[in-house]
This record gives structure tokens, C-alpha cells and sequence, in this order.
């Protein structure tokens, strides 16, 4: 795995940095990070090898927001995040990734049309437990299946119109925790080898670079551009997932 052509080392390279920024500064982003190692490794090996470099963002996302979580959103999603966890786990021990990825495109299509007509009818943020529920659960299956469970919490965040401080906090904590989770359900399919330990191994310092651009990005982003960017990465990732 590690002997690679020198592109494709050079398009690692730029998947790392984009999954630390991705963590930092633009949630969404590091849907980028999963089709370049999805492009290069197979499907079920890049889902680990992705899931270890998020885990390096999320330590920093954490040292830079981990004051602005609302932890009463982390605790009413919780429930949903782990059925849909575990859902996804057994998907992945019995199941073919490739309908599921597109179903997951075709979700996230619908749910971007929804919050977006939503915040156009409506200045009252959704709230309660059944947006909870639905987002939390398709989040928890969709990280789980194919880390993509960043344009879920993305749009759940813009439907509740959550700040960009408080929403990059929020999410620190939520993935950061969430990933490890999926640590060993990943070792028990046998998908974390040393290959994929020394491959990233090589590549987190450029995640660690990502990170800290991005800490200094966000700092300056205006709510509405963070919002646009947001959504626009979002679609990206739902066509990504389709095709």
C-alpha cells in the first residue's frame, strides 16, 4: 500500500491537509478528503485509513473549540447516533457499500432541499427530538458506512441555525467522539492493518498542518459565508456519494 506513484502520494498529501481544514474551519470539506482516498485505495480500506487522519483533526478541533459545545445537542442526538452506528457497523460486516452510498446521496440531496426551503419559510430554527432523531441516526449510518457523516451534521446544524463557533465546537466534540467509537468496530473487520497505520502514519503531520491553517481561517469567517460554504460542500459530497 505505501508504494505508491509519486502522484498519488502528492494527491494523499493534499486529502491530509484537506481533512485537518476540514476540521477546523470548514465542516464539509473533508468529504474532499474521503473521494481522493476512496479514488486511490479500496472502499472498505480508505473508510479506515480516513477514519484514523480525522481522528488527528479532531484533536485539534477539539484544543481549538471544545468551549463552544452545546453539550444538550450532544446529548439529545446521542441515542440516534448510536443506532445508527451500529447499524452501519452491521451493514459493513454483511453488506455491498455501493447502493448504500448512493442512498446516502439521494438522503442528503433531499435533506439539503429541505433545510434549505425551511430557512426560506421560516425564521424559527428547527428544534425537538425528531429532527434529532432522523439527522442523528443517518448520521451515525453514514460515518460509520463511508465517513461521510459530516454533510449530515452540517445540514442539521444549519436547520437548528447554529453559530459558527458553537456549531464548530459542537461538532468538535461529536466526532471526536464518535470516531474513536468506530475504532474497534473497524480493527474487529480486520480493516485497520499496519499498512494503513504506517500510511498514515506518513501523511498526519500534513493533517496537523491543515488543522492549524484552518484554526486561523475560521476566525475570520463571516456567519454567512460559513453557511454558503457549507452547503456547498455538502451538495458536493451527496453527488460524490452518488456517482
Amino acid at each position: 500500500m505505501t508504494d505508491f506513484a509519486p502522484w498519488a502520494w502528492a494527491l494523499l498529501g493534499v486529502a491530509a491537509v484537506i481533512a485537518g481544514l476540514g476540521k477546523t474551519a470548514v465542516p464539509g470539506a473533508s468529504t474532499v478528503s474521503v473521494v481522493i482516498l476512496a479514488s486511490i485505495l479500496p472502499a472498505r480500506t480508505s473508510t479506515a485509513a480516513m477514519l484514523l487522519l480525522f481522528i488527528v483533526g479532531d484533536a485539534f478541533a477539539l484544543i481549538a473549540y471544545r468551549r463552544h459545545a452545546h453539550w444538550p445537542t450532544l446529548l439529545r442526538l446521542a441515542p440516534a447516533v448510536i443506532a445508527g452506528l451500529l447499524a452501519g457497523f452491521a451493514f459493513l460486516a454483511l453488506g455491498d457499500d455501493d447502493i448504500v452510498r448512493r442512498t446516502i446521496g439521494v438522503i442528503l440531496l433531499v435533506m439539503i432541499a429541505i433545510t434549505l426551503w425551511r430557512r426560506r419559510r421560516s425564521s424559527e430554527p428547527a428544534s425537538g427530538l425528531l429532527p434529532a432523531a432522523g439527522y442523528g441516526t443517518l448520521a451515525g449510518f453514514t460515518t460509520m458506512v463511508a465517513n461521510a457523516g459530516g454533510p449530515v451534521m452540517s445540514m442539521y446544524f444549519l436547520a437548528t441555525r447554529t453559530p459558527v463557533q458553537v456549531f464548530l465546537g459542537t461538532a468538535a466534540w461529536f466526532f471526536a467522539i464518535v470516531n474513536l467509537m468506530k475504532v474497534p468496530m473497524l480493527a474487529g473487520l480486520g480493516l485497520i492493518t499496519p499498512e494503513v497505520l504506517l500510511m498514515d502514519l506518513i501523511l498526519a503531520p500534513l493533517v496537523v498542518v491543515g488543522a492549524l491553517t484552518g484554526m486561523r481561517v475560521a476566525k475570520r469567517m463571516p456567519q454567512q459565508l460559513f453557511d454558503r460554504l457549507v452547503i456547498v460542500l455538502t451538495i458536493a459530497g451527496a453527488v460524490y456519494l452518488l456517482f
